[in-house]
């Protein structure tokens, strides 16, 4: 099922989790590599992705981290 551009869910592929159209490669996976300093180029030969991939799991990473609540526990 799709969820965002270029994002898919299914059941059967990394327990749910949001992951590349027709791939296996995890959005989380893709966030992770960037934010240790993998550039695009390096992401789109170790997982044979596409700029554009990349790009649709920034685009959802931002628009799962702009609708969290977040509560202050006193």
């Amino acid at each position: 099922m799709d969820i965002a551009p270029g994002i898919e869910i299914n059941q059967k592929v990394h327990f749910g989790k949001p992951v590349i159209k027709n791939t296996r490669v995890p959005v989380e996976l893709i966030i992770g590599k960037l934010s240790g300093g993998m550039s695009f180029e390096d992401i789109i030969k170790e997982y044979e992705i596409t700029r554009e991939d990349i790009l649709a799991a920034l685009g959802y990473a931002s628009k799962i981290l702009s609708s969290e609540e977040i509560k202050a526990i006193i």
